[in-house]
C-alpha cells in the first residue's frame, strides 16, 4: 500500500520549500495531495510561482494521511495558521501518532500557537525561532521529536524532505531517492 501525504499550500507559501516537499515525496512514490487552503486551486507562492493544487483542503480533511507537511514562507504560514480545518486536522494527526511536519516560519507561526509543538523540540527560520516553546534544538537544520519534524528554511528544504521520506518510507527508500540527486 502506498504511503500518503497532504501538503497544504496558501498564497504566499515559500516556493522552494513547497516544491521540494512535493517533488522529493513523489520521487519516493508517496501519494501526495497538494491542497489549497483557499477557495481556489491556483495558488501564487511567495516568489510569484503559480501552482495548481490537486484539491481544496476542505475536500481532504476527512482522509487519513501518513504525513501532513507544511511549507513555510510569509504570509503563507500565517494563512495556514488561520485555516481552522487544517489546524483541526493537524491536531488529529498528532493525537493519532501520525507524522506532521513544518519548515521555516510554519513551526512558529502555524504549529506553536495551536499547541502543536507543546512538549516538543523544534527548529525553524531564525527570524521566528524565539516563538518556539522549546529552544533546546533551534540551531539544528532538521529536528525530529516524537511524530513531528521541523526544519529551518529554503536552504534545508531538500534535507527536510529527505527526512520526511526516511520517516514515512524508511531509510533505504530515502537513500534510493537521495542517490541520483547528487547531494554533497
Amino acid at each position: 500500500m502506498n504511503k500518503t501525504a497532504l501538503v497544504p499550500v496558501a498564497d504566499g507559501s515559500e516556493d522552494i520549500e513547497s516544491i521540494a516537499i512535493i517533488d522529493v515525496l513523489r520521487r519516493a512514490n508517496v501519494e501526495v495531495t497538494v491542497a489549497s487552503v483557499h477557495e481556489h486551486q491556483t495558488v501564487t507562492l511567495s516568489r510569484r510561482t503559480r501552482i495548481t493544487a490537486d484539491a481544496l483542503l476542505q475536500d481532504c480533511v476527512d482522509h487519513d494521511y501518513d504525513l501532513i507537511a507544511l511549507p513555510g514562507g510569509m504570509p503563507g504560514a500565517q494563512k495556514l495558521s488561520e485555516c481552522a480545518l487544517l489546524i483541526d486536522r493537524l491536531r488529529k494527526q498528532r493525537e493519532a501518532g501520525f507524522w506532521y511536519a513544518a519548515i521555516c516560519a510554519s513551526p512558529a507561526v502555524a504549529l506553536a500557537p495551536h499547541g502543536l509543538l507543546d512538549g516538543l523540540a523544534a527548529t525553524g527560520h531564525q527570524g521566528f525561532r524565539e516563538d518556539l516553546p522549546d529552544q533546546s534544538r533551534v540551531t539544528e537544520r532538521v529536528v525530529v521529536d516524537q511524530n513531528c519534524i521541523t526544519s529551518q528554511g529554503p536552504g534545508s528544504a531538500i534535507e527536510f524532505a529527505l527526512e520526511l521520506v526516511a520517516r514515512v518510507c524508511g531509510e533505504d527508500v530515502r537513500d534510493q531517492v537521495a542517490a541520483p540527486m547528487m547531494l554533497p
